[in-house]
């Protein structure tokens, strides 16, 4: 996994449009029930990526269906229906946020379990960060939060299907088209998403804003957002991908600060600050610089064999033997 890098060209909208779902999710959630929200953003969105990538002419992941419809399921069914079913249970959205930004962390413990990828000093450090930001983020927060409760167990899932999915896909999804992953996956969210939908009633408070922030659901989160998301776990993989939940926090909270007109604290900015930092340490050297350094012994030997003992230079005498007898 040497050979990945997230460029900051990809890695900056992925923060912004993934930060904006969750203000998003709040005015959508505010107008309508949650399992119709996931049931119409599913629904809407996974026709209009086909559609997309049938124009683009991309073809099919052969042999790689079923790995693809699992990091959807892992990281949209998983991780929404599992966040729903927690708030339901009483958890509050503060603390569901607070344990599924721990993706960093969760993601390089399954990233050295599951892909042998090693930790270093520089990545510890830079995991260190990305909580301690996350957890300044959100400190201003914690005291209104209330009771822990069981609902905890259901951001406990949330967080392992954002980071299983994750590693999943850096395994087992690599080079597949992003938007056609990202409507594969979104199809094969829908039927458990109706599940979920279906298990309770069905209530819309306010029509007019439940369409426009569903609407701006599908086309920020899930046709861009996620679309993106894919992409940067194609690029950079699941570990880098993962630091910019320590930056993601932060980020929805200056959007829903626009949205909402909740006001950030102090900690807010601090975390976003931290967080950055984070997210430079952790990024990986670009693969250019380590190959150059690991072809340098096969040029070295290559010079070694063609100075040849005896002959005038670098290159072996090539003097026709019938001359020796002229």
């Amino acid at each position: 996994m040497d050979d990945m890098s997230l460029s900051s060209r990809l890695a900056i909208p992925v923060v912004v449009f993934y930060s904006l779902g969750y203000p998003l999710g709040a005015l959508a959630v505010q107008a309508m029930s949650p399992g119709p929200v996931m049931v119409l953003r599913f629904a809407l969105s996974a026709p209009v990526l086909l559609a997309i990538s049938a124009f683009r002419g991309v073809s099919w992941p052969r042999g790689r269906m079923l790995h693809v419809a699992i990091v959807g399921l892992l990281i949209q069914a998983v991780q929404f229906i599992a966040s729903y079913w927690a708030m339901d249970l009483g958890l509050s959205p503060v603390l569901l946020a607070l344990t599924v930004a721990m993706n960093p962390l969760a993601t390089a413990v399954l990233a050295a379990v599951l892909l042998g990828e090693r930790v270093s000093r520089r990545k510890l450090i830079a995991l260190a960060l990305a909580v301690i930001a996350v957890l300044i983020a959100f400190a201003g927060r914690l005291g209104a939060s209330g009771g822990v409760g069981v609902g905890l167990a259901g951001a406990v899932i949330a967080l392992l299907g954002l980071s299983f999915g994750g590693v999943y896909q850096q395994r087992h999804v690599r080079g597949v088209d992003p938007i056609l992953g990202t409507a594969i996956g979104l199809t094969a969210s829908l039927p458990p998403a109706l599940v979920f939908a279906l298990s309770e009633p069905i209530e819309v408070h306010r029509p007019r804003q439940a369409v426009l922030s569903v609407a701006a659901m599908v086309l920020f989160s899930s046709l861009i957002g996620m679309s993106l998301y894919f992409a940067a776990l194609r690029s950079g993989g699941a570990s880098q991908v993962a630091m910019l939940f320590a930056v993601i926090p932060s980020g929805a909270a200056l959007l829903s600060w626009l949205l909402l007109g909740e006001r950030p604290d102090v900690g807010v900015v601090i975390g976003l600050v931290v967080g950055a930092v984070a997210c430079v340490i952790g990024r990986d050297s670009p693969p250019r610089l380590r190959s150059s350094a690991s072809d340098r012994p096969t040029l070295v030997r290559r010079l070694r064999i063609q100075h040849l003992p005896g002959s005038a230079g670098l290159l072996p005498d090539r003097r026709p033997a019938c001359r020796r007898d002229a």
